[in-house]
């Protein structure tokens, strides 16, 4: 199967909270996302609402129930207490766990497998235990014992951290070097039985190497390089040259 595209609105959310207005609208813009074709919509809520406000959150399930019920939501987050009780308020198809400080800009970093095992046992469980699928935030750096750990807790898939892949666009040597560690945590991360996601600075340039190292790879969450590309080709042609890049035929 191809690798499905979750889009992630958090930067519209961003733009949108600049004005105490009501747009851009993240339903509206889902909506188009979906129409053309999304898997689903991700969302990442802080605790300070910057991007994200916690409101929004009902009315993305809903556009998702209503109008698209063969799409998923996506709700990442570091798992506090407040986080997994919107989890379960929300009830979105996947969860994505992230290791991040609440002061953080953006995600930059897997979580830390062998320090924060028992821990993440438990919220995977937790989680799972309301039908929800759990993923987790993993640097793609090799290091298979570390995948194993992540086994371990009893999540259904890891997300590679591809930070780093997209920061070397300026240069395809060091690009490929680490897209190869990229696939070789991918490939420890199949043998485990687990799935396997990607997100962060992903674009159309870079997806398709990507997804030619990973075949097997299930999904990516995009949103800072979507978001740009739609400024200039619009939303549902944005989503259409990204689902061309995820290996998908339209």
């Amino acid at each position: 199967m191809p690798t499905t595209l979750s889009v992630n609105v958090n930067a519209i959310a961003m733009l949108r909270n600049r004005r105490d207005l009501p747009w851009p609208s993240l339903e509206n813009l889902g909506r188009i996302a979906l129409q053309a074709g999304a898997s689903g919509l991700t969302v990442h809520p802080r605790p300070d609402q910057r991007h994200i406000r916690f409101s929004d959150l009902p009315v993305l399930r809903a556009l998702i129930d209503d109008e698209f019920p063969q799409t998923e939501f996506n709700i990442e987050g570091y798992p506090s207490e407040d986080f997994l009780d919107l989890c379960e308020r929300s009830e979105p198809e996947q969860v994505t766990l992230v290791p991040d400080d609440p002061s953080q800009a953006t995600s930059d970093h897997g979580f830390d497998f062998r320090a924060d095992q028992e821990m993440l046992k438990r919220v995977v469980g937790r989680l799972k235990s309301k039908g929800m699928r759990v993923s987790l935030f993993a640097d793609g750096d090799g290091d298979t014992e570390a995948v194993q750990l992540a086994k371990s807790t009893g999540a259904d898939r890891i997300e590679l951290y591809t930070g780093p892949y997209g920061g070397c666009y300026d240069d395809p040597s060091l690009g490929a070097t680490i897209l190869e560690k990229l696939g070789q945590t991918a490939d420890a991360a199949f043998a485990e039985g687990l799935e396997v996601n990607a997100g962060h600075d992903l674009t159309v340039a870079n997806l398709p190497a990507l997804v030619k190292r990973i075949p097997k790879l299930a999904e990516v969450s995009i949103g800072h390089g979507l978001t740009a590309d739609a400024l200039e080709y619009g939303m549902a042609e944005t989503v259409r040259r990204f689902r061309r890049a995820c290996g998908q035929t339209i």
